[in-house]
């Protein structure tokens, strides 16, 4: 007889590394289908000491955007938060992170350079860069999105480069324990549910 499992909670692990294109890549692949079920709850933990690149960390908002409305998003930082890794952390709809950890983003590499323009490829725009080894990186232009994005949640100008406590995240409401800890206790004590298939 087969069996269905009725839409539950469903555990996913990030691994936060260095030099780890190939596994950003296989991991977005993975959320892609697991938010394909439509779980009613995605627990993301997020574990380890390097940060998300910003182009990954903006691929993974990408994708856990587009989430359907019924899926609750918990982010578990079991480590501290770096960079991208702090952004992908913030998208939660709970947020969950160790007592002792703390967060850190590091100041806009582009802040005192001229704005940078996107080119959208209309008119004869003057060049600005002659290579590829200009000044401007465009993982600097996706680090200062991913600032843009975080500064929705925390004063980017006041905190980047320095180390942030859960206690100045709680005074922002971006941790609120006792309410996490409801909505944990009653989303994951209902235990998975089968029935048969029609």
């Amino acid at each position: 007889m087969k069996t269905r499992i009725v839409r539950g909670k469903c555990h996913f692990r990030l691994k936060m590394q260095s030099y780890a294109d190939c596994y950003y890549i296989k991991r977005v692949t993975k959320l892609e289908a697991v938010l394909a079920r439509k779980p009613a709850v995605l627990h993301l933990e997020m574990i380890g000491t390097s940060e998300i690149p910003a182009d990954f960390a903006l691929l993974l908002r990408s994708v856990l955007l587009k989430r359907s409305p019924n899926t609750r998003l918990v982010t578990n930082a079991r480590s501290s938060l770096d960079g991208g890794s702090v952004l992908i952390w913030l998208l939660g709809d709970h947020r969950l992170i160790r007592d002792d950890a703390r967060v850190f983003f590091k100041r806009n590499p582009l802040a005192d350079m001229e704005q940078v323009e996107v080119y959208a490829g209309l008119g004869d725009a003057p060049t600005k860069y002659k290579d590829s080894y200009s000044s401007l990186d465009p993982e600097d232009a996706d680090y200062e999105r991913v600032l843009q994005l975080i500064d929705e949640f925390l004063p980017v100008n006041e905190y980047a480069g320095r180390v942030i406590s859960v206690g100045l995240l709680r005074e922002f409401g971006l941790v609120n324990n006792e309410r996490v800890d409801k909505f944990l206790a009653t989303s994951f004590s209902k235990s998975e549910r089968t029935i048969p298939a029609t």
